[in-house]
C-alpha cells in the first residue's frame, strides 16, 4: 500500500452492519465521479503497466498532489473534520468491533484520521452513540517494498516515528511482547487484495473498501486510466456525504449513514 493521501475501509458481510464488523482504512489516492464498478483505487503496478498509462497515472498524481499542497489549510481543516464526523456518527462504525486504520501523515496530505483514532482507542460510550469497545491496528512498513504488517495498539504511546517521520507501531508492547499481527501471525502483505485471498487472516471476509477523500480528488469519469492490475473501491466518504459505488456498497450502505 502506498502512502498516497486518500483513505479507505473495508466492511463485513450485510448482516454484520447491524452487529460487529471489521473496518480497514487505508491511503489511496484517485476517484472517478461515476457510481459505478468501474470505480478503481488507482494504484499501479509498476512492473506490468503499459509505459503510456503509467506516465498519465504519474502526471496525474503530480497535479492532484499540487492541488493538494497549494489546498487552503482552513479548508482542508473544514473537510478533515466534515470526512471525520460522517464515519464516527455512522452506525457502521459504531457497531465495530475492529478497525484497521492510518496514522494519517500532514506531510503527505492525506485526510486527517486523528479524531477517529482518539475515538477508537479511548471508546467513548457517550448517550445516544454507544460503541462496541474496538481493536485497533495501524500498518508497520517491513521493507524498501512497502510490505506491511497491521499490529494492534491500544495507546498513541504504542507509535514510533520512522525514517520518513510517519508513526508507526512498535515491533513490540512495554513489556517486551511481539504485537498481534491482524494479517495472521508472521504474515505480511502488500496490498489489501491479497485479504479476500487468505481465509487465515482475521480480516478474510472483508469486501467493500470505503476511501476517504478531500473534494478535489474525486475526478470525472474516464480522467483516471486505468489497469487491470487496479483494485476496486467501492464507496467513499468526502465531506458532502457517503457515496456508494458498487452494487453491494449501495446495499450495504444503505440507510447505515
Amino acid at each position: 500500500m502506498s502512502r498516497n493521501g486518500v483513505g479507505a475501509l473495508l466492511m463485513s458481510p450485510p448482516a454484520a452492519i447491524a452487529a460487529a464488523q471489521t473496518l480497514f482504512f487505508s491511503p489511496l489516492y484517485l476517484f472517478s465521479t461515476t457510481t459505478s464498478n468501474h470505480f478503481q483505487r488507482s494504484i499501479a503496478k509498476m512492473s506490468t503497466d503499459p509505459d503510456p498509462i503509467l506516465l498519465q497515472k504519474r502526471a496525474l498524481r503530480s497535479k492532484v498532489r499540487k492541488d493538494l499542497k497549494a489546498m487552503d489549510p482552513s479548508l482542508r481543516s473544514q473537510q478533515d473534520s466534515a470526512i471525520q464526523d460522517l464515519v464516527l456518527k455512522s452506525s457502521w462504525f459504531r457497531s465495530s468491533e475492529r478497525l484497521c486504520a492510518y496514522i494519517s501523515c500532514s506531510a503527505l496530505r492525506e485526510v486527517d484520521t486523528s479524531k477517529i483514532l482518539s475515538e477508537i482507542l479511548c471508546n467513548p460510550d457517550k448517550e445516544g452513540h454507544s460503541q462496541m469497545m474496538k481493536m485497533l491496528y495501524v500498518p508497520r512498513v517491513e521493507d524498501k517494498n512497502s510490505h506491511m504488517r497491521m499490529l494492534n495498539i491500544t495507546s498513541t504511546d504504542d507509535l514510533i516515528a520512522n525514517s520518513m517521520n510517519i508513526l508507526e507501531p512498535s515491533p513490540v508492547d512495554r513489556d517486551g511482547n511481539q504485537r498481534e499481527n491482524g494479517w495472521g501471525r508472521d504474515k505480511v502483505y502488500l496490498t489489501t487484495s491479497h485479504l479476500e485471498r487468505d481465509n487465515s487472516s482475521p480480516f478474510q471476509c472483508l469486501a467493500v473498501p470505503v476511501a476517504l477523500s478531500y473534494g478535489l480528488q474525486i475526478m470525472n469519469e474516464g480522467v483516471i486510466p486505468m489497469t487491470p492490475g487496479d483494485v476496486p473501491v467501492d464507496a467513499l466518504v468526502t465531506p458532502t456525504g457517503v457515496i456508494p459505488i458498487s452494487p453491494s456498497a449501495m446495499e450495504r450502505l444503505r440507510g447505515q449513514h
